[in-house]
C-alpha cells in the first residue's frame, strides 16, 4: 500500500504587496482618522460607509491601471448557473463608489450632498518600496454644485486637516491649478491629438524635476536624463512649446501676479480664460477666509488625473526635507490631492452632475509625522496585575475591575504564573507602566506592591542615584489606595 503523502503546511507569509499592522500602527492611524473626521464633520460633511465590493461595471473606465483594463483591480466573477454572473471587484478608491451611491440614492439625498469616507482600498498593481496593494484613504466630497466656493472650501479644509494632525504652517503648502487652464494652453498650442495632449501634460508634470530647459527639450526632440539614457520628446516645434513655457513660468510673487501671467499665457483660447477666472475666484474666497499664500497658493505646475478632473485641481505637499535611503536630502512630497470631476456620476444618470473632492493618503501622512518625530515609538501598555496564588484569581480580577472602572487600562496575567520573573518580563514586553503584586503575606496585611516600570526603565537608562532614592521603583501601599496610586504614577505625580 502506497504511503500517503502528508498535506504540506501552509507558509506563514503575508501576500506580496500586503502587510500586517500591529498595536501602535493601528492606534496612530485611528487617532489620525479621528482628527481628520473631526475637521470634516466641523465643515458640515456627513459620514458614509459604502461597500468594499463594487461591480466592475460600476467602477467603469476610471480604473487605476488604464493600460490593463479590469486588471488594475482585484476582480472575480460571481458563480452563476448560466455562467453570466456579475464581475465584482474590491474598490480601488473611495470616489468611484461615491458616484454609484449618489446615482442610486440621489432622490433621498440633499443637494448638494456632502460626505466623507475613510477606509482601505485595494489595487492590483506591482508592489514596490512604500507601494502596497492595500492602503487607507480619507476622502471628502461635495456632489451637486458647480459653485467654485465648494472648491475653495475643500482647499481650506485640507489645510486645516494637515494642521489638525500635527503639520504646522511652513511645513506644507496646498497648491491649486485648473484643468481648464491646461486645456486652454493645449488649445493655444494647436495640439488636438489626444495622445499628444497626454504627452504634453506628462511633460508639464516633470517641470519641478527638470526645470524650464528640460521641459523645452522634452517638448521637442528629447533629452538625456541623469543616467545618460535618452528620453524621446513630444516632437513639437519651438513656437508650439512657447505657450507651455509661458504657462509654467507664470507663477508670480502673489496670486494676483500669477493670475495676470496666466491670462497672458492662455490668450484668447475658449476654455483657458474661464479656468483663470475660477482660479481668481478661489484665491479671493480663500483670502477672505484668512488662508494666505503661507498655506495655499495658485501654482500652474500642478497636473492631476489626465482623464479624470474637469476643473480646479489641487494637492498638498509637505515642504520639509527628509533623507532618502542613500542619505540624500529631498522634500517629502505630496500627501493629498483632489479636484473637480463633473463627469463621473453622469455615467449612471446620463446627466452631468458637478462634484469636487479631496483624498488624503493616511499612510504617507503618518510616515511624514514619524519623520518629524510627532508620532512613533511604543504605545503604553496596560497595568499588569500579577498572579502570586492561582487560588486567589477572584482577588486579582477584583483589582483589575477597579482599575478598569476608573478608566485605567489593565489586565490580569493569564499565562503560567509559576515563574514570577516571566510575569515581569511579560509586563516589560507589553510596555506596561506598572505591575501590581499581592502575595498571601500582602493580602493578610491589606497592602499591595506596585512596581513602577516606567521609572524602572528610566533608571536602567540614565536616572541618577538621587532620583532613585527620591522615587523608588517599587512601593508598598494600602490595598484601598491602589487606584489613586496608579493614577498618580500614570500622570507623573506618583
Amino acid at each position: 500500500m502506497a504511503k500517503q503523502k502528508k498535506t504540506p503546511r501552509p507558509r506563514a507569509v503575508t501576500p506580496k504587496g500586503f502587510r500586517d499592522y500591529f498595536g501602535t500602527d493601528v492606534t496612530e492611524r485611528s487617532e489620525m482618522l479621528s482628527r481628520i473626521a473631526g475637521v470634516y464633520h466641523r465643515y458640515g460633511f456627513d459620514a458614509l460607509e459604502s461597500s468594499a465590493v463594487e461591480t466592475v461595471e460600476a467602477l467603469g473606465k476610471f480604473l487605476p491601471d488604464v493600460d490593463r483594463p479590469n486588471e488594475g483591480v482585484f476582480a472575480w466573477q460571481e458563480d452563476d448557473e448560466d455562467g453570466k454572473g456579475d464581475w465584482l471587484a474590491l474598490r480601488y478608491d473611495l470616489t468611484a463608489p461615491l458616484a454609484r451611491v449618489y446615482a442610486q440614492h440621489r432622490n433621498d439625498l440633499p443637494t448638494p450632498y456632502r460626505r466623507y469616507a475613510m477606509g482601505p482600498v485595494w489595487r492590483n498593481e506591482k508592489p514596490g518600496p512604500g507601494r502596497f496593494r492595500q492602503f487607507y484613504q480619507c476622502d471628502a466630497d461635495t456632489v451637486g454644485t458647480a459653485s467654485v466656493a465648494a472648491d475653495a472650501e475643500i482647499c481650506a479644509m485640507l489645510a486645516d486637516c494637515l494642521e489638525e494632525v500635527g503639520i504646522p504652517r511652513g511645513d506644507y503648502v496646498v497648491r491649486v491649478n485648473n484643468r481648464k487652464v491646461l486645456n486652454g494652453v493645449l488649445e493655444a498650442m494647436g495640439v488636438s491629438d489626444m495622445a499628444q495632449q497626454a504627452n504634453v501634460l506628462r511633460t508639464i508634470d516633470k517641470f519641478d524635476k527638470v526645470g524650464e530647459a528640460g521641459v523645452r527639450q522634452l517638448l521637442g526632440k528629447g533629452r538625456l536624463d541623469a543616467s545618460g539614457a535618452y528620453i524621446d520628446g513630444v516632437g513639437l516645434a519651438p513656437d508650439q512649446a512657447e505657450p507651455v513655457i509661458a504657462f509654467l513660468t507664470s507663477k508670480g510673487a502673489d496670486a494676483a501676479e500669477t493670475i495676470a501671467n496666466l491670462r497672458t499665457a492662455v490668450g484668447a483660447a475658449t476654455m483657458g480664460p474661464e479656468g483663470v477666472d475660477e482660479l481668481e475666484e478661489i484665491a479671493d474666497l480663500l483670502a477672505a477666509a484668512g488662508y494666505g499664500p503661507d498655506r495655499i497658493v495658485i501654482d500652474p505646475s500642478v497636473v492631476r488625473g489626465l482623464g479624470y478632473y474637469t476643473g480646479p485641481v489641487f494637492e498638498a505637499e509637505l515642504t520639509f526635507e527628509i533623507t532618502d535611503d542613500k542619505g540624500r536630502p529631498r522634500q517629502f512630497g505630496s500627501v493629498a490631492g483632489g479636484g473637480r470631476y463633473d463627469d463621473l456620476v453622469a455615467r449612471f444618470t446620463g446627466q452631468k452632475v458637478p462634484a469636487v473632492g479631496v483624498s488624503i493618503g493616511v499612510d504617507r501622512l503618518l510616515a511624514a509625522l514619524r519623520e518629524k518625530g510627532r508620532v512613533g515609538g511604543e504605545s503604553e501598555g496596560p497595568v499588569v496585575v500579577t498572579v502570586m496564588d492561582r487560588d486567589r484569581m477572584d482577588d486579582y480580577q477584583a483589582m483589575v475591575a477597579e482599575l478598569r472602572n476608573a478608566g485605567i487600562r489593565a489586565e490580569v496575567y493569564l499565562g503560567n504564573p509559576k515563574n514570577f520573573g516571566n510575569q515581569l518580563k511579560y509586563a516589560d514586553r507589553r510596555n506596561s507602566p506598572a505591575a501590581v503584586i499581592e502575595g498571601g503575606e500582602e493580602k493578610a496585611r491589606g497592602v499591595v506592591q506596585v512596581k513602577d516600570l516606567i521609572l524602572g526603565k528610566k533608571i536602567a537608562e540614565s536616572a541618577t542615584l538621587e532620583e532613585w532614592k527620591e522615587r523608588p521603583s517599587q512601593a508598598e501601599i494600602p490595598r484601598d489606595q491602589l487606584v489613586s496610586h496608579i493614577w498618580k504614577l500614570l500622570t507623573g505625580g506618583g
